[in-house]
Protein backbone atom coordinates (compact mmCIF):
# COMPACT_ATOMS: atom_id res chain seq x y z
CA UNK A 1 0.00 0.00 0.00
CA UNK A 2 2.62 2.27 0.95
CA UNK A 3 4.77 1.77 -2.52
CA UNK A 4 1.23 2.77 -4.62
CA UNK A 5 0.68 5.63 -2.18
CA UNK A 6 3.97 6.79 -2.97
CA UNK A 7 4.15 6.17 -6.56
CA UNK A 8 0.84 7.63 -7.33
CA UNK A 9 1.85 10.86 -5.32
CA UNK A 10 5.27 11.11 -6.96
CA UNK A 11 3.75 10.66 -10.20
CA UNK A 12 0.83 13.44 -9.83
CA UNK A 13 3.28 16.24 -7.77
CA UNK A 14 5.96 15.79 -10.65
CA UNK A 15 3.29 16.04 -13.72
CA UNK A 16 1.38 18.86 -11.61
CA UNK A 17 4.94 21.20 -11.66
CA UNK A 18 5.44 20.45 -15.12
CA UNK A 19 2.71 21.44 -15.98
CA UNK A 20 2.28 24.52 -14.43
CA UNK A 21 5.81 25.86 -13.94
CA UNK A 22 7.75 24.14 -16.76
CA UNK A 23 4.79 23.93 -19.41
CA UNK A 24 2.05 26.50 -18.73
CA UNK A 25 4.38 29.58 -16.74
CA UNK A 26 7.83 29.09 -18.00
CA UNK A 27 6.97 28.50 -21.78
CA UNK A 28 4.29 29.94 -22.52
CA UNK A 29 3.41 32.29 -19.47
CA UNK A 30 0.01 31.74 -19.37
CA UNK A 31 -0.25 33.73 -15.88
CA UNK A 32 2.18 36.13 -14.18
CA UNK A 33 3.21 36.18 -10.45
CA UNK A 34 5.79 37.43 -7.76
CA UNK A 35 9.34 36.90 -8.05
CA UNK A 36 8.66 35.07 -4.46
CA UNK A 37 5.94 32.43 -5.71
CA UNK A 38 7.72 32.07 -8.66
CA UNK A 39 10.67 30.66 -6.51
CA UNK A 40 8.31 28.25 -4.42
CA UNK A 41 7.38 26.79 -7.33
CA UNK A 42 10.96 26.78 -8.95
CA UNK A 43 11.79 25.09 -5.85
CA UNK A 44 8.80 22.51 -5.27
CA UNK A 45 9.93 21.49 -9.33
CA UNK A 46 12.95 20.56 -7.72
CA UNK A 47 11.58 18.36 -4.93
CA UNK A 48 9.03 16.51 -6.84
CA UNK A 49 10.75 16.00 -10.43
CA UNK A 50 13.87 14.79 -7.80
CA UNK A 51 16.05 12.79 -9.85
CA UNK A 52 14.94 13.85 -13.16
CA UNK A 53 14.81 17.80 -12.62
CA UNK A 54 14.80 19.80 -15.77
CA UNK A 55 16.20 22.84 -16.22
CA UNK A 56 12.96 25.50 -16.74
CA UNK A 57 14.79 27.50 -18.98
CA UNK A 58 16.12 24.69 -21.51
CA UNK A 59 12.47 23.05 -20.83
CA UNK A 60 10.53 26.69 -22.15
CA UNK A 61 13.05 27.30 -24.82
CA UNK A 62 12.61 23.64 -26.52
CA UNK A 63 9.48 23.81 -26.56
CA UNK A 64 9.10 26.97 -27.81
CA UNK A 65 10.73 25.59 -30.97
CA UNK A 66 8.06 22.52 -30.48
CA UNK A 67 5.25 24.77 -31.07
CA UNK A 68 7.28 26.91 -33.82
CA UNK A 69 8.24 23.88 -36.03
CA UNK A 70 5.71 21.27 -34.74
CA UNK A 71 5.79 17.90 -36.42
CA UNK A 72 8.39 18.88 -38.97
CA UNK A 73 12.18 18.00 -38.97
CA UNK A 74 12.83 20.83 -36.72
CA UNK A 75 10.70 19.67 -34.38
CA UNK A 76 12.78 18.50 -31.10
CA UNK A 77 10.23 15.59 -30.66
CA UNK A 78 7.94 14.95 -33.02
CA UNK A 79 6.65 11.20 -32.92
CA UNK A 80 6.59 10.79 -36.67
CA UNK A 81 10.77 11.02 -37.61
CA UNK A 82 11.28 7.82 -34.97
CA UNK A 83 10.27 4.28 -35.15
CA UNK A 84 9.57 4.28 -31.73
CA UNK A 85 8.92 6.21 -28.21
CA UNK A 86 12.68 5.49 -27.14
CA UNK A 87 14.37 6.91 -29.97
CA UNK A 88 12.40 9.97 -29.76
CA UNK A 89 13.23 9.96 -26.02
CA UNK A 90 16.95 9.79 -26.27
CA UNK A 91 17.12 12.46 -29.84
CA UNK A 92 15.00 14.16 -26.79
CA UNK A 93 17.21 14.15 -24.49
CA UNK A 94 20.45 15.06 -26.64
CA UNK A 95 18.55 18.00 -27.79
CA UNK A 96 17.70 19.45 -24.38
CA UNK A 97 21.43 19.07 -23.43
CA UNK A 98 21.88 21.78 -26.18
CA UNK A 99 19.11 23.74 -24.79
CA UNK A 100 21.10 23.36 -21.19
CA UNK A 101 24.10 25.05 -22.62
CA UNK A 102 22.70 27.38 -24.80
CA UNK A 103 20.30 28.06 -21.40
CA UNK A 104 23.63 28.73 -19.21
CA UNK A 105 25.65 31.11 -22.19
CA UNK A 106 22.49 33.63 -22.27
CA UNK A 107 21.43 33.27 -18.70
CA UNK A 108 24.77 35.82 -17.93
CA UNK A 109 23.18 38.56 -19.29
CA UNK A 110 19.65 37.35 -18.16
CA UNK A 111 16.23 37.32 -19.19
CA UNK A 112 12.88 37.95 -17.55
CA UNK A 113 10.74 35.87 -20.04
CA UNK A 114 12.37 32.87 -18.20
CA UNK A 115 12.20 31.80 -14.71
CA UNK A 116 16.43 31.36 -13.20
CA UNK A 117 17.56 30.28 -10.22
CA UNK A 118 21.13 29.67 -11.12
CA UNK A 119 21.77 28.02 -7.34
CA UNK A 120 19.00 25.33 -7.65
CA UNK A 121 19.16 24.60 -11.45
CA UNK A 122 23.41 23.54 -11.11
CA UNK A 123 22.00 22.22 -7.73
CA UNK A 124 19.12 19.99 -9.57
CA UNK A 125 21.35 19.10 -12.77
CA UNK A 126 24.41 17.80 -11.30
CA UNK A 127 24.90 13.99 -11.40
CA UNK A 128 25.31 14.01 -7.17
CA UNK A 129 21.89 15.48 -6.35
CA UNK A 130 20.06 13.23 -8.92
CA UNK A 131 21.89 9.90 -7.18
CA UNK A 132 21.15 10.79 -3.93
CA UNK A 133 17.28 11.05 -4.96
CA UNK A 134 17.95 8.02 -7.08
CA UNK A 135 18.96 6.53 -3.42
CA UNK A 136 15.96 7.55 -1.61
CA UNK A 137 13.45 6.19 -3.82
CA UNK A 138 15.72 2.87 -3.45
CA UNK A 139 15.77 2.92 0.29
CA UNK A 140 12.23 3.76 0.38
CA UNK A 141 11.55 0.72 -2.12
CA UNK A 142 13.75 -1.73 0.17
CA UNK A 143 11.75 -0.43 3.39
CA UNK A 144 8.26 -0.40 2.31
CA UNK A 145 7.56 -3.53 -0.73
CA UNK A 146 5.88 -6.28 -0.02
CA UNK A 147 6.19 -7.77 -3.21
CA UNK A 148 9.48 -8.01 -5.50
CA UNK A 149 6.85 -7.11 -8.95
CA UNK A 150 6.64 -3.64 -6.88
CA UNK A 151 10.51 -2.44 -7.64
CA UNK A 152 9.61 -2.97 -11.62
CA UNK A 153 8.09 0.87 -10.77
CA UNK A 154 11.52 1.99 -9.64
CA UNK A 155 13.01 2.54 -12.79
CA UNK A 156 9.56 4.89 -13.25
CA UNK A 157 10.65 6.73 -10.32
CA UNK A 158 14.12 7.96 -11.79
CA UNK A 159 13.06 9.01 -15.41
CA UNK A 160 9.10 10.46 -13.88
CA UNK A 161 9.88 14.32 -15.60
CA UNK A 162 10.84 12.65 -19.33
CA UNK A 163 9.04 9.90 -19.24
CA UNK A 164 5.78 12.32 -18.57
CA UNK A 165 6.87 14.15 -21.87
CA UNK A 166 7.62 11.45 -23.84
CA UNK A 167 3.90 10.29 -23.58
CA UNK A 168 2.57 13.60 -24.19
CA UNK A 169 4.81 13.84 -26.90
CA UNK A 170 4.15 10.44 -28.36
CA UNK A 171 0.36 9.52 -27.88
CA UNK A 172 -0.53 13.75 -28.21
CA UNK A 173 0.51 13.76 -31.65
CA UNK A 174 -0.52 10.18 -33.24
CA UNK A 175 -3.33 8.98 -30.92
CA UNK A 176 -6.97 10.21 -30.65
CA UNK A 177 -9.03 13.00 -32.53
CA UNK A 178 -9.05 16.53 -33.53
CA UNK A 179 -10.90 19.71 -33.03
CA UNK A 180 -8.88 21.72 -35.18
CA UNK A 181 -6.63 21.86 -38.33
CA UNK A 182 -3.63 22.63 -36.64
CA UNK A 183 -1.47 21.86 -40.00
CA UNK A 184 0.60 19.63 -37.98
CA UNK A 185 -0.57 15.97 -36.47
CA UNK A 186 -1.63 16.91 -32.62
CA UNK A 187 -3.93 15.05 -31.52
CA UNK A 188 -7.29 14.99 -28.15
CA UNK A 189 -5.58 11.55 -27.54
CA UNK A 190 -8.19 11.18 -24.89
CA UNK A 191 -11.64 13.23 -23.86
CA UNK A 192 -10.74 12.44 -20.22
CA UNK A 193 -7.14 13.57 -19.53
CA UNK A 194 -6.90 12.92 -15.43
CA UNK A 195 -3.71 10.77 -15.84
CA UNK A 196 -1.55 13.07 -17.47
CA UNK A 197 -3.45 16.51 -16.18
CA UNK A 198 -4.87 17.84 -19.29
CA UNK A 199 -1.62 17.32 -21.22
CA UNK A 200 -2.94 14.79 -23.88
CA UNK A 201 -5.42 17.79 -25.27
CA UNK A 202 -2.65 18.71 -27.38
CA UNK A 203 -4.88 19.54 -30.64
CA UNK A 204 -6.81 21.99 -28.67
CA UNK A 205 -3.37 23.39 -27.31
CA UNK A 206 -1.38 23.65 -30.18
CA UNK A 207 -4.43 25.95 -31.36
CA UNK A 208 -4.64 28.13 -28.45
CA UNK A 209 -0.93 27.70 -26.93
CA UNK A 210 -1.41 30.66 -24.12
CA UNK A 211 -5.02 29.27 -23.00
CA UNK A 212 -4.83 28.10 -19.59
CA UNK A 213 -7.95 25.94 -20.00
CA UNK A 214 -6.62 23.07 -22.32
CA UNK A 215 -9.66 21.53 -22.73
CA UNK A 216 -12.61 23.20 -25.13
CA UNK A 217 -15.58 21.08 -25.86
CA UNK A 218 -17.68 20.38 -22.69
CA UNK A 219 -16.58 16.81 -21.85
CA UNK A 220 -12.84 18.26 -22.09
CA UNK A 221 -12.21 18.67 -18.48
CA UNK A 222 -8.37 20.04 -17.81
CA UNK A 223 -8.43 19.41 -13.77
CA UNK A 224 -5.60 21.74 -13.51
CA UNK A 225 -7.48 24.77 -14.74
CA UNK A 226 -9.61 25.18 -11.55
CA UNK A 227 -6.53 24.85 -9.49
CA UNK A 228 -5.35 27.41 -11.68
CA UNK A 229 -8.29 29.92 -11.75
CA UNK A 230 -8.34 29.42 -7.64
CA UNK A 231 -4.89 30.53 -7.76
CA UNK A 232 -5.67 33.74 -9.73
CA UNK A 233 -8.72 34.12 -7.08
CA UNK A 234 -6.47 34.08 -4.08
CA UNK A 235 -4.02 37.02 -6.11
CA UNK A 236 -1.07 34.08 -6.20
CA UNK A 237 -1.21 34.16 -9.68
CA UNK A 238 -2.85 37.09 -12.58
CA UNK A 239 -4.09 34.59 -15.27
CA UNK A 240 -3.06 36.42 -18.76
CA UNK A 241 -5.74 36.61 -21.62
CA UNK A 242 -5.37 34.16 -24.41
Amino acid sequence: MYILLFFIAHWFSSLFFQTVFLHRYASHKVFTTSKFFERILFLMTYICQGSSYLNPRAYATMHRDHHAFSDTEKDPHSPHFFKDVFQMMWATVLTFRDHVKLSKEKSIKGNPSYPEWPIIDRIGSSIASRLVFGGLYTWFYIEFATHWWMFLLLPIHFLMGPLHGAIVNWCGHKYGYSNFNNNDHSKNTTPFDFLMLGELFQNNHHRFPNSANFGHRWFEVDPIYPVIKFMHWIHLIRLRKA
